[in-house]
């Protein structure tokens, strides 16, 4: 299991084409807070138990054009309000909806978490042409699908995933993504 004192907010960031540092500060506190869950999870050859499942959108411009609500499905804002709270509340929140809620959790550019979790529609007849090259893996379950394509609209600058069938994570951006499966995590 990872150390809660982890130094994320510390990570150098890269060259991303313009994106700017706190979006890609916001999106390794997520790919940290997601693999501690994956890591700390022991059941995922248990095949009778469920593991924990996420899927966060980090938005560059809202989404919310494309988003409907998900039930009664929420982010805790009470204890977690937005992506720069402490890590403790944000991997302890992540991991209480992980087992108990469906839908992708929505980061706004300014790091605020939306407390309503939502379903982000499919893309359109005329974004599916545009985008018909985009890279499904064999693996992937709607939640990755779903991701991936909501990864090439322009509102979004990132999608994450954790998948409760086997603890993968997986990033998405501009269409493309970089998966992590468990194993590898532990060396990540």
């Amino acid at each position: 299991m990872l150390p809660m004192d982890n130094p994320v907010m510390s990570i150098e960031p890269t060259d991303s084409g313009g994106d700017n540092l706190e979006g890609e500060v916001m999106v390794e506190r997520i790919k940290w807070c997601v693999k501690r869950i994956s890591l700390g999870f022991d059941r995922w050859d248990d095949p009778h138990a469920r593991g924990p499942g996420l899927y966060f959108v980090v938005e560059r411009d809202s989404a919310a054009a494309c988003a409907e609500p998900m039930g009664a499905n929420r982010w805790l804002v009470e204890n977690c309000p937005d992506i720069f709270s402490s890590l403790d509340a944000l991997s302890e929140t992540a991991e209480k909806i992980a087992f108990t809620c469906d839908g992708a959790v929505i980061i706004n550019n300014d790091g605020t978490i939306e407390e309503e979790m939502v379903r982000i529609r499919q893309l359109s007849t005329a974004e599916r042409e545009q985008n018909d090259s985009v890279p499904y893996a064999e693996w992937m379950g709607a939640r990755h699908m779903s991701a991936l394509e909501n990864s090439t609209r322009a509102e979004i600058l990132a999608a994450i995933t954790l998948s409760e069938e086997d603890g993968r994570m997986t990033v998405f951006t501009d269409g493309t993504f970089t998966d992590y499966p468990r194993d590898e995590l532990v060396k990540e």
